[in-house]
Parts: structure tokens; C-alpha cells; sequence
């Protein structure tokens, strides 16, 4: 993804650190029984302190990021046209569009290591790299059918089909509690 970062020192060796990064990132997953199209929105501004213990270009950072990433996922039905959720099968044309998203805690820790000072005395242009982890939490997720054309009562039963069906998708999020990063910039 692309972002911007403004570091301000704050001593020689603790630097506060703004930014703002952003990526979008399309793919085909699926759960046990369902295929889906997802989007990834990776969108976050971040507020971090960078430590420098050895008084060089070797950064400790912590902070926190306000996270506005999301997963939003599009079902998508089988070959013959139909979905199978917790082992009942349905077909497209009566399920109506199958959509999800997976959502998380809106204040996020940072941690990681990097390299580069900005603002170091004398810097001239020069490069910057980071690792760390963004902490997201459990993500949220939620499964809903919009259109369903079948009886009340199979609409119902659809509703369960979908509970069972977005648990195991919450099962798939879990993955996603922490979530790595890698930057490279030129500072």
C-alpha cells in the first residue's frame, strides 16, 4: 500500500511519528462450504513514538492506529449454481446475494523494530524500514442474505443455516488478530 509518515523529534532519542496508509487487495477464499470474492480495505492513521536506544538509525516503536480495516466478501454460488450452509443446500436464486465483513477494534496497539531518523541531525535523504505488529483483537464478523425467496419458515431456516455459516467465517478471521507490517520508505 502507499502511505505518508511525519516524524517530529521530541529529544534526540524519542521521536513522535503521524501517519496515514491505505491498500486495497481483492482475492478468492473460502470457508468449508462457501466461496467467497473479497476485498481487503487496509486503511489506518497512526500515532507512534520511535526510541532510538543506541542513539543511531535503530527505532523501537510503539503507538497506537486508529484502524479502519475491513474485509467486506461477496459469496459466490458452486458450479450447479448453489450454496451449502451448515449442510442444508440452497440455490442462488432463492439464498439472493450471499455478503459478509469482517471488522475490527477501531483502536489498535502498535509494536515493532525499524530503521531511519528523519530528523536526525545532518540527515540527508536516506531509506526507512519497519516490522512490527498491528494488534487488532478478534475480529467481527457478520453473514446476511438479502433477497430470500423461499417460504417464511425455509427463510428461517436459511437465518440458522447463515449463523452456523458466519460462525465458521469468524473461525477463518481469527487468523487475522494480529496483523504483520512491512514498510519501506524513503525518508
Amino acid at each position: 500500500g502507499l502511505g505518508l509518515h511525519v516524524s517530529l523529534p521530541l529529544r534526540t532519542d524519542l521521536h513522535a511519528r503521524f501517519g496515514v496508509n491505505g491498500l486495497n487487495y481483492s482475492r478468492e477464499d473460502s470457508t468449508r462450504n462457501v466461496d467467497y470474492d473479497w476485498r481487503l480495505r487496509l486503511r489506518t492513521v497512526d500515532a507512534l513514538l520511535d526510541y532510538f536506544p543506541m542513539n543511531n538509525a535503530w527505532r523501537l516503536t510503539a503507538g497506537v492506529v486508529y484502524n479502519g480495516n475491513r474485509i467486506d466478501a461477496r459469496g459466490r454460488p458452486n458450479v450447479a449454481g448453489s450454496y451449502t450452509l451448515n449442510g442444508t443446500t440452497y440455490t442462488a436464486a432463492t439464498v439472493g446475494q450471499l455478503d459478509g465483513d469482517v471488522d475490527f477494534r477501531r483502536l489498535a496497539p502498535y509494536l515493532g523494530i525499524g530503521w531511519g531518523n528523519a530528523v536526525a541531525p545532518g540527515a540527508g535523504w536516506g531509506f526507512s524500514a519497519d516490522l512490527g505488529v498491528l494488534i487488532q483483537g478478534t475480529p467481527r464478523t457478520s453473514l446476511r442474505s438479502t433477497g430470500c425467496t423461499i417460504a417464511v419458515a425455509l427463510c428461517n431456516q436459511l437465518a440458522t443455516d447463515l449463523a452456523a455459516e458466519n460462525r465458521a467465517l469468524a473461525d477463518e478471521a481469527r487468523d487475522y488478530r494480529a496483523f504483520p507490517v512491512v514498510r519501506v520508505g524513503v525518508c
